[in-house]
């Protein structure tokens, strides 16, 4: 779900680069302990999921593990995504680093919010568990979507098109990252529930 260099409008990228700085401001200041050590474990598996690409249509999906992010990080998780996507920038030339908030804001906000949101749900067992979990993966993955089909379209009538394709083509994903969410947190909860 990288926005590639020169697609976005300045005022997209300048609002990005905004809420970006506050995102990751904020999270940092949630560091602490073994939160940092979990952060940079998460930050890592991020980045090595988000390498993997199957093309799908017009465009190539990749796991992307943002809600298992949420889930186990809050707000946390803006600086763990942020972190990975310089890195992919730098390295692999994913994204760039004009649109590095813009795409930060894609991953992370989604990410933090349903994390805080699935909260009550994750430190429950049974059914309620798993409805959290899979919904934290599912649906942080509709928020990234529909974040980057509002930046495309925010940046010009010709990118109308081409977001609607990419929105339906990941959709696919939502199912997936909901399921390794499921099946993680699910795994964590059994080996560590003191994490919950």
């Amino acid at each position: 779900m990288h926005i590639s260099e020169g697609v976005l409008s300045a005022p997209v990228l300048a609002g990005g680069a905004v809420l970006a700085v506050a995102g990751i401001a904020v999270g940092l200041r949630k560091l602490e302990g073994e939160a940092l050590v979990r952060t940079g474990v998460l930050s890592a598996a991020f980045f090595a999921a988000s390498l993997v690409h199957l093309p799908i249509g017009p465009s190539s999906i990749h796991l992307v593990l943002s809600g298992l992010m949420g889930a186990m990080l809050g707000f946390a998780a803006f600086p763990a995504i942020f972190v990975g996507l310089l890195l992919q920038a730098l390295l692999f030339q994913f994204g760039g680093l004009t649109v590095l908030g813009v795409n930060a804001v894609v991953m992370g906000l989604p990410a933090v919010i349903c994390g805080l949101a699935a909260r009550p749900l994750l430190s429950r067992s049974g059914p309620a568990f798993a409805v959290g979990a899979f919904a934290c993966g599912a649906l942080s993955i509709l928020g990234s979507l529909t974040l980057l089909y509002l930046a495309l379209v925010l940046s010009g009538d010709a990118l109308s098109v081409f977001a609607g394709l990419f929105f339906w083509a990941h959709l696919a994903l939502m199912g997936i990252e909901g399921a390794i969410t499921l099946v993680i947190l699910g795994f964590l909860k059994r080996m560590r529930p003191e994490l919950f």
